[in-house]
């Protein structure tokens, strides 16, 4: 089982550290937990928040040496953060230990100096005084979150789901993190102009959507589908059809397609002894050749190895 230390610090915001324990919690390997979260803090006790609920955190900062991974949520005060949890996670990150931050929690791992010559992100709301504050990180204020080696950074609250999901995703395969979104209610990731590792297919709607598109897609991805069919089956010009793509995904509806099949050969690889030529052909991506280019590409991985990485011991014919 993964271990998971949460760091809690004052004033809390309640739906920070609820993000690992709804997201990681509710992982499932085989029918088991996959990660053990628990819950630290400098000085254990009661932990007022800015919802008006008040927390008890019986554990200290000790959690943190028994941990495989640590999540710092978002620090309300982060203009000076405590000395004791700067040398632990020090400590934490020198063991080799994988780093994370929800939102402003980021400020902490820069004060710790963990951020120093990485890609990091945190609120966009305070991108400019972290940009002051740590010039020797590489801020990126237009991502959701940011992967760099053993450290992971997420933007905003609502952007910390996306990124426990990437963390599920890249411990236990996409089908484990998609099990995890449809029991949460969320999207296993939003799609739109960011860096991550994996692009994800599935983004969110506004009000003039192409969600019933999507779906049409997501139904038919065995067929071969170009950017004309798209556009009739939206029933606009395929220029239209791609401004509004962008618009709402912040990416081309071809690139979108790409990646929408990269993700159910993946759930294939992971979920089925398919030989290689019908995974392709299931997720539309032509031929075994083409689905290696394509993983090769975009993963770095050949779709063997991906297979070999995450695949489940459950596995249907």
């Amino acid at each position: 089982m993964h271990r998971v230390a949460v760091v809690v610090l004052p004033p809390v915001v309640t739906f920070d550290i609820s993000i690992p324990s709804l997201i990681l919690g509710n992982a499932r390997v085989n029918g088991a937990p996959a990660y053990e979260v628990v819950l630290c803090t400098p000085q254990p006790g009661t932990i007022p928040s800015r919802d008006g609920v008040d927390l008890v955190v019986r554990r200290g900062l000790a959690t943190l040496r028994k941990a495989d991974t640590v999540i710092v949520t978002g620090a309300c005060e982060r203009h000076r953060a405590d000395s004791s949890l700067l040398r632990e996670l020090r400590r934490a990150h020198a063991a080799g230990k994988r780093m994370a931050s929800i939102c402003t929690g980021a400020f902490v791992l820069a004060q710790a100096g963990i951020l120093d010559g990485r890609r990091a992100t945190t609120y966009w709301r305070y991108s400019e005084e972290f940009r002051q504050r740590f010039p020797a990180v590489k801020l990126d204020p237009d991502v959701l979150f940011v992967e760099d080696g053993t450290v992971f950074t997420s933007a905003g609250v609502a952007a910390g789901v996306d990124l426990v999901l990437h963390l599920v995703s890249r411990d236990f395969g996409a089908g484990v993190a998609n099990d995890v979104a449809r029991h949460a209610v969320v999207p296993p990731a939003r799609a739109g102009g960011q860096a991550q590792f994996i692009p994800h297919a599935i983004a969110a709607t506004t009000g003039d959507s192409l969600a019933a598109l999507r779906e049409w897609v997501q139904k038919n991805l065995h067929r071969p589908i170009s950017l004309a069919d798209l556009a009739a089956r939206a029933r606009t010009s395929e220029r239209t059809l791609t401004r509004r793509f962008r618009r709402e995904t912040g990416t081309s509806p071809l690139q979108w397609l790409l990646a929408l099949r990269i993700d159910r050969a993946k759930e294939l690889l992971e979920t089925t002894r398919l030989p290689m030529d019908r995974v392709a052909e299931h997720s539309g991506l032509g031929n075994a050749d083409s689905l290696r280019q394509h993983f090769a590409r975009r993963l770095g991985v050949s779709p063997a190895a991906y297979r070999a990485s995450f695949r489940q011991d459950r596995m249907r014919a």
